[in-house]
């Protein structure tokens, strides 16, 4: 957003032999775990952090997914030990939450999350969609107050069954796009969850970005980024990745920046006019 790039990163796997200045006594000059939310320029300078444990909310064991809307509210979830995603001003102040950490009530919960993938807004309509994800099978619409408009899927393969939906988005037409990871699909829904289609040929689909033409990028642990025209047809692959892309997005450019795991860093790919 605003050609910032914002990561959420999981403190809390740095190796012991990564974190020596901050034991006590540090062993050490080098290092201390980051904050879990970081926010840089395009040239890859910091420029904020913040995130972890605070008032009014429970924050996530292991860090998953973030989405920054349109105002500039950061949007953050966790796939272990968290049921609900949080919501943040750009400065990391506690807007919201939505979904209870709580005991689990399966994937037809209307209150509790089950280790929520990603999120996306819906600008157009001010609502939000979650890909829940690792304990779930299910996709939510959220309205903007966190009240729950719909919910659709189950565990499975057939169409609108997921296992794992890993990724989700919204093109300029309101499709939604899921990334059904271990059902190596992305599949097409209407805002209300009718079944459109489906595009096979992937690998356990990771993330989806979609550029201001409607062009599709979808990263997989081939590894490698398809593009893919709005009518799903293949436009491009390239090995873009060292290791595989768990996060992808882009910015006003078309540059695209991949989350890589392992290993951990940010790989920025130029876009060819």
């Amino acid at each position: 957003r605003n050609d910032h790039i914002w990561i959420i990163h999981r403190p809390a796997t740095l190796l012991d032999d990564e974190k020596g200045a901050q034991k006590n006594p540090p062993e050490g000059k080098c290092c201390t775990a980051a904050p879990p939310v970081m926010k840089f320029d395009a040239e890859g300078n910091l420029l904020a952090y913040w995130g972890g444990k605070g008032d009014g909310y429970t924050w996530m064991a292991n860090e998953h997914g973030i989405h920054v809307d349109r105002d500039g509210n950061v949007w953050v979830g966790g796939n272990n030990d968290g049921d609900q995603i949080l919501k943040f001003s750009p400065e990391g102040k506690f807007l919201q939450q939505v979904g209870q950490n709580d005991s689990t009530k399966g994937s037809n919960s209307t209150t509790r999350l089950g280790r929520p993938a990603h999120m996306m807004t819906d600008d157009a309509a001010n609502e939000i969609y979650v890909a829940d994800g690792y304990g779930n099978s299910t996709v939510h619409r959220f309205a903007a107050d966190g009240t729950l408009i719909a919910s659709w899927g189950a565990p499975g393969r057939g169409p609108g069954a997921f296992t794992t939906p890993h990724a989700i988005a919204i093109d300029r037409s309101g499709r939604v796009l899921v990334g059904d990871r271990e059902n190596n699909r992305v599949q097409l829904f209407d805002r209300t969850g009718a079944f459109l289609g489906e595009w096979t040929d992937f690998y356990h689909p990771m993330q989806i970005w979609i550029d201001d033409r409607d062009m599709v990028f979808v990263t997989d642990q081939i590894p490698r980024i398809s593009l893919l025209s709005p009518d799903g047809r293949l436009v491009g692959r390239c090995r873009g990745a060292i290791n595989g892309a768990h996060g992808l997005s882009g910015d006003a450019a078309g540059n695209l920046y991949m989350a890589e795991l392992p290993p951990q860093e940010i790989t920025k790919l130029e876009r060819l006019n």
